[in-house]
């Protein structure tokens, strides 16, 4: 399963085209981040994602990753999300700082599975014209973990 979502990603970051006018955005992340139900416990998640751009800043993509505790990484498992996303592509004039909103479906799995939601927001600065770095904060919440919130501040590198 992990095999076809990482080409379905892949696919979708090949067919970008250059530069400000591409449709695709990529990113890589590892977000140091908490787990919080009334105690909380250090996290670490890290992963791989991408968009796709449908029309002017709404997108939708997918991506995929490994939460776990920072005390104990073997602990963890792994997070798929499929999103919707919307880019506020013209926030600044020179088009470097680019924020965004997202949010969609999660599954957590090991053993077993749990589904989920997840939303955040953050932005993307395009210090080059195809490379960037990408600020954002996500909770995770599952349906096996319903009082607990994974919240992570993600850092990245982004790539259109």
């Amino acid at each position: 399963m992990m095999l076809t979502v990482m080409m379905a990603l892949m696919s979708v970051i090949g067919q970008a085209q250059s530069g400000r006018d591409s449709k695709a955005i990529g990113y890589l992340f590892g977000a140091p981040g908490v787990s919080a139900n009334g105690g909380s416990t250090a996290t670490l998640h890290i992963g791989v994602g991408a968009e796709g751009l449908v029309y002017k800043g709404l997108g939708v993509g997918g991506e995929i990753g490994y939460l776990a505790p920072t005390r104990s990484l073997g602990d963890g498992f792994g997070v798929l999300s499929v999103n919707g996303s919307y880019h506020f592509l013209n926030a600044t004039s020179s088009g470097k700082v680019v924020p965004f909103v997202t949010g969609g479906w999660s599954l957590a799995f090991r053993s077993g599975s749990s589904n989920g939601v997840n939303f955040g927001g953050g932005v993307d600065y395009w210090f080059k014209d195809r490379v960037g770095l990408r600020f954002e904060v996500r909770d995770h919440l599952f349906n096996d973990f319903s009082s607990t919130h994974f919240v992570g501040f993600r850092v990245g590198l982004s790539f259109r």
